[in-house]
């Protein structure tokens, strides 16, 4: 069986971290119940889809610097905050943070059961969209410098002559790079290896990998 989603609270006030705890388990999640940042950030994470419930009001701190605390460390988890001191601006900053919702006490308990369940599943597409891209990656890696270099001409627009003509090659030798650029990234058009070429290029220094095609 998959294993559930692990949705993790972090609350100061220990009452509200047991009543959560109880009512996300009641609905088969893995609970992780957090009383402190420093709690949360010194504990493991299983690698599984999840999302984080999060009071606005922390003692020493809050619950939107620790959002931008995240941010920072690239830790990226949908979060829904919960509060009984909210006002327009500090929702509107928390969704302007990437919040996936912003819930005033006090709340119907469906009504946060589907403000997770919006989150958990924005994180599996989150992690879909990542495992995509890391296996592009490794793909267009195995490339060749030269394969590169056609790649990035035809992907531009060139012509299997131009490209020839650019790179000093025959057009026989650009027919066969192209073909073998086609293999290995799986590409079964040329607007297939464009939308590949531009979703590589798009993340291309995020992380600091090269992802450049000469």
């Amino acid at each position: 069986m998959t294993e559930p989603p692990v949705i993790s609270v972090l609350d100061d006030d220990p009452s509200i971290r047991l009543s959560l705890e109880s009512l996300f388990a009641s609905e088969g999640y893995d609970v992780r119940v957090f009383k402190s940042p420093q709690t949360f950030l010194a504990a493991d994470r299983p690698d599984r889809a999840g999302c984080l419930v999060l009071d606005v009001r922390l003692r020493g701190s809050s619950g939107l610097s620790f959002q931008r605390e995240l941010l920072r460390q690239g830790i990226a988890i949908p979060t829904i905050f919960i509060t009984g001191h909210g006002d327009v601006p500090m929702s509107v900053a928390a969704m302007k943070a990437g919040a996936v919702e912003f819930l005033l006490k006090p709340y119907r308990d469906q009504e946060l059961l589907d403000a997770v369940y919006k989150a958990v599943e924005l994180d599996r597409r989150w992690r879909a969209d990542a495992a995509e891209l890391a296996e592009l990656r490794s793909r267009f890696a195995t490339l060749t410098q030269r394969e590169r270099e056609v790649m990035r001409l035809v992907v531009g627009g060139l012509l299997n002559k131009q490209t020839a003509a650019r790179l000093q090659l025959s057009e026989v030798t650009v027919k066969a790079h192209r073909a073998q650029i086609m293999h290995k990234l799986r590409a079964a058009s040329l607007a297939g290896l464009v939308r590949i070429a531009d979703r590589i290029a798009g993340d291309a220094g995020r992380d600091g990998t090269d992802n450049t095609f000469v």
